[in-house]
């Protein structure tokens, strides 16, 4: 590789590095091809991809990036998982490969800044999809106005059930 292709490699992790919200440092050392490639086709279906480079061009692509704090991690063999959108799919989709896969190792993780260890990972593996949390959030957001409907319209109810047991006594009594 020469030093122009090198130059352009480091741009492009450099870019996808600054839009990534969600990267983590994996070391794939023992896996086929087809491991790796089934990998792929996973993370592609959740908006994310895995990327394998030098160690020495993710150095230099880091820097600048919110994820700076990575390249003490990149030694060995790395691949690099960057996630564009929901950092909760391709989570999900790394510890189940990391479950079926030994040789696969997660090392860290970055999350719009932040660091994250491998439990911190594996916790955001178990949370729900963002559907899923949109949809309970919707359902408790419309609990509260039924609670308050159902609150309101008691009080009425029970004066009408009041007023029926007053007639239908008033009526006993006339027969």
């Amino acid at each position: 590789m020469n030093r122009d292709e090198k130059s352009a490699v480091v741009s492009e992790l450099n870019e996808s590095f600054g839009r990534a919200k969600f990267t983590v440092v994996t070391d794939y050392c023992g896996l086929t091809v087809s491991e790796l490639e089934e990998l792929r086709g996973e993370l592609r279906k959740c908006n994310s991809e895995i990327r394998v480079a030098k160690n020495t061009l993710l150095k230099r692509a880091v820097t600048h990036t919110t994820s700076e704090f990575l390249a003490d991690d990149f030694t060995g063999t790395t691949a690099i998982v960057m996630a564009y959108n929901d950092p909760v799919t391709p989570a999900k989709a790394l510890a189940k490969f990391a479950d079926g896969h030994a040789k696969f190792k997660i090392r860290c993780a970055a999350l719009d800044g932040d660091k994250l260890t491998i439990d911190d990972l594996i916790a955001l593996s178990k949370l729900p999809s963002k559907d899923v949390l949109l949809g309970q959030l919707l359902s408790v957001l419309n609990g509260v106005p039924t609670g308050l409907v159902q609150v309101l319209s008691a009080v009425p109810r029970t004066f009408l059930y009041g007023l029926r047991a007053i007639k239908e006594q008033k009526e006993q009594v006339d027969n």
